[in-house]
């Protein structure tokens, strides 16, 4: 298929490209993970078990709309052309979502919290979703492996900085008062009313509506297409050509069910991996902040090292290292409980030696974390300049809006799946296994896949 000869963007536009996962990180961090999520099932609902498996549902719930509509979303954007004012659109979406979270305390409905952080999942998603479909015109294909690994460590560094924040300076112990450097609370937050994780919406708001306007600003956007209405008509109609022509190009649809299957399994394992140990380990947001402080630190490292891995070996290989290790810690992390790992086959003290992750058993979780850390970061990236590779930039807006179908046609199928197994034995940990068998599944199937996706198969 030809291909436009793409001229290299400005040092601005890159940037400010990249700045976008600086921008959106936080609401993943803090929000989804390791901050509002813990709070979620273990202060808000009755028990965790029951939070777990209203959370679980709501991250299922927002997979299922992003895998009805991206790819819709995907094909219409390639007829009107720019993606910017796409962006713009769900980020105020996303933005008010945020800023509603901050009423969800102890004893609210859990119903409306949940709409509330799927709505803003959703945004998030489709706003991502344009923002990756500008990749391909801002550089040459052999430099979309690095930009892409780079931006993601950049986004998990403004994670960092937010969730440090948040445990330093927001987050208070419901006993003391006092966060983790034993100051109080800003702004006069109650720990024991859950403002310090609720105050994470609002401060995720205002740090995606602040840090996105470089990519505004100074990111080079696609020429103006066709008006929307023409443009709605048109994008479907391409659509579904898309999807036939996919199963024509045999390389590109093994990966994108590849990606389908292991995506599933990092969603669920990065939205329930801090619940699952706030329940185990009855950690507080200070506990879970640091936690998430640890593994953020290591994943910028590990996107560093991945830039140059992508370039140097290709983004197949990256993207295979970082699900082995992710396999390896998910069976550590659900082997792992007061007292013993590995199932039980190597014991540990149950000592508690106070202060932070004080138990044996808890400093074996978190080093399972830093594989968690060293991969996560990778195998998105990754498969994103994989999939950029692996297509021109002409068509990647509908390419990439079913790259984002791929990520969660099934999305919801995981948390669902851990969800459900949870509510039905009580075992979190049983639920959490799950998620090994799509991790798996996706790794076999990307082993027969070329590289680039649409390499002819000899």
């Amino acid at each position: 298929m030809a291909e436009m000869t793409v001229q290299r963007a400005t040092g601005r536009g890159i940037w400010g490209w990249m700045f976008f996962d600086w921008a959106a990180q936080p609401f993943f961090t803090v929000v989804t993970t390791f901050i509002f999520g813990p709070y979620f099932v273990s202060r808000m609902a009755s028990d965790p078990a029951t939070g777990q498996a209203a959370w679980g549902y709501g991250i299922a719930a927002a997979g299922f709309a992003i895998a009805i509509l991206s790819p819709v979303l995907g094909s219409i954007a390639d007829q009107t052309g720019p993606r910017k004012p796409w962006i713009a659109f769900f980020a105020a979406i996303k933005i008010c979502s945020l800023c509603l979270l901050w009423f969800a305390a102890p004893g609210s409905s859990l119903f409306v919290a949940v709409l509330l952080f799927s709505l803003a999942s959703v945004a998030a998603e489709f706003s991502t979703v344009f923002n990756d479909s500008m990749m391909p015109r801002l550089v040459p294909k052999a430099e979309i492996g690095r930009i892409s690994n780079v931006a993601w460590g950049l986004g998990y560094l403004g994670g960092m900085i937010a969730l440090i924040f948040v445990v330093a300076l927001l987050a208070g112990s419901p006993d003391t008062g006092k966060t983790i450097i034993g100051a109080d609370p800003l702004f006069g937050l109650d720990p024991k009313l859950g403002q310090d994780a609720r105050a994470t919406g609002p401060l995720s708001a205002l740090w995606y509506f602040v840090f996105i306007l470089p990519m505004f600003f100074f990111t080079p956007d696609a020429a103006k297409g066709i008006p929307v209405g023409p443009a709605v008509h048109r994008g479907l109609k391409e659509l579904k050509a898309t999807l036939g022509e996919v199963r024509r190009r045999p390389g590109i649809f093994r990966f994108l069910v590849a990606r389908m299957t292991y995506q599933d399994g990092v969603n669920a394992l990065l939205a329930l991996g801090g619940t699952f140990a706030a329940a185990m380990f009855h950690w507080s947001i200070t506990e879970i902040g640091a936690f998430g402080i640890i593994l953020n630190v290591v994943a910028i490292f590990g996107c560093w090292i991945a830039a140059r891995l992508d370039t140097a070996l290709g983004s197949k290989v990256v993207v295979t290292i970082a699900l082995v290790m992710l396999s390896v810690a998910t069976v550590g992390i659900v082997s792992t409980g007061p007292g013993y790992t590995l199932f039980g086959i190597l014991p540990l003290s149950a000592t508690d030696t106070g202060g932070l992750f004080a138990t044996a058993a808890e400093k074996a979780y978190i080093a399972y974390g830093l594989l968690i850390g060293l991969a996560f970061g990778p195998v998105q990236a990754s498969s994103r300049s994989y999939m950029a590779r692996s297509v021109t930039a002409e068509e990647s807006g509908r390419y990439f809006g079913i790259y984002a179908l791929a990520g969660r046609a099934t999305s919801f199928a995981a948390p669902f799946l851990v969800a459900t197994v949870t509510a039905a034995t009580g075992s979190a940990r049983l639920g959490m296994a799950v998620i090994i068998l799509f991790l798996a599944g996706g790794m076999w199937l990307l082993a027969g896949t070329p590289y680039p996706a649409d390499k002819p198969a000899r």
